[in-house]
């Protein structure tokens, strides 16, 4: 992967040669530039956004070659109050051979400095949503041809809709204006890769709950239940009807001691989702714990008449209430 190139530089070769190689990608980039269109917005992302934002306090850093990864970083994790320097983010996420950073460098890095990173959808609906929202994107972008790339990665902290251009801190410009047309190009080329980087407790503009589950469960693996527990609450306020949150966040309530906390999401969770096992199993436990013998029997009896892997310790814990074991 070679990532924040300035340029390439080729071996000497016979003139006619090199001129027949300079004609052909001559061509093929006007072909692509033909192909190239500006990108349209839904008229309900339209109608909701402002026709300019830029989110003026993002500190911005110089992205030296190779560096671009750790310098967005640090401009992102910045604006969530994360004291970081480039420097001290360059081990972390900079692979020497492969020149660059890769994709889950960036995101474990986020979460190694206690921020969630999400991935939004990859549109431009999605990206100038989060824009709006406050939030600073970092969108990795292939700057040359999908047959050469120069992967680059900056950060959107801006937009014009009037003039449908984009603003991104990249290189070694702040502020920097892009067409819509040249910005979802290159975008485009990575499979237009972005994500945002939150404090726990705060979500996407636009994101899904499941996706937004999957973010915050990884960021519970590295973090732990205590610092996720925000992020739970936020999904589950957001999301109500969703009960693999609600189931989430009754394991993490109970990880942090909130045993009364646990048995009320764990609740919420089978009212949500009846087919939850694992949600009937955990509030038989809980309620079990608190002597409650016949509400815990008939949740456990929900548990073992559902088929998969809790169904056996459902029975076993069923046969354990009848023997007062």
């Amino acid at each position: 992967m070679t990532e924040c190139r300035k340029g390439h530089h080729a071996n000497a070769t016979p003139l006619n040669a090199r001129l027949a190689g300079v004609l052909a990608l001559v061509l093929l980039m006007l072909v692509m530039a033909g192909c190239a269109s500006t990108p349209r917005l839904a008229e309900t992302t339209r109608s909701a956004l402002p026709s300019r934002v830029l989110l003026e306090d993002i500190p911005f850093h110089g992205q030296r070659d190779y560096q671009c990864g750790p310098a967005s970083l640090a401009m992102v994790l910045e604006a969530t109050g994360v004291p970081v320097s480039v420097d001290t983010l360059i081990p972390q996420v900079f692979i020497p051979g492969r020149e660059g950073s890769v994709q889950p460098e960036m995101l474990a890095t986020v979460r190694r400095h206690g921020r969630i990173p999400f991935r939004i959808e990859g549109s431009l609906d999605a990206l100038l949503t989060e824009i709006d929202a406050d939030h600073p994107v970092v969108v990795m972008q292939n700057l040359s041809l999908p047959a050469w790339p120069v992967w680059h990665y900056a950060v959107a902290i801006g937009f014009d809709l009037e003039a449908k251009e984009m603003i991104v801190h990249s290189g070694m410009e702040p502020a920097r204006i892009e067409s819509f047309m040249r910005f979802d190009a290159t975008w485009a080329r990575s499979d237009r890769w972005a994500f945002v980087a939150l404090p726990p407790g705060e979500l996407p503009a636009g994101g899904s709950a499941g996706r937004d589950l999957d973010a915050i469960a990884e960021f519970e693996r590295v973090q732990g239940a205590e610092a996720a527990l925000p992020a739970w609450e936020a999904l589950v306020a957001r999301h109500p009807d969703h009960a693999m949150g609600h189931f989430a966040l009754g394991n993490a309530r109970h990880a942090t001691g909130d045993r009364q906390g646990a048995l009320v999401a764990f609740q919420d969770a089978v009212t949500q989702g009846p087919d939850l096992a694992a949600a009937w199993f955990n509030l038989g436990l809980l309620l079990r714990d608190r002597e409650d013998a016949e509400a815990a029997r008939e949740a456990f009896e929900r548990a073992a008449a559902l088929p998969g892997p809790w169904q056996e310790r459902a029975r076993q814990a069923l046969d354990d209430l009848a023997t007062g074991a």
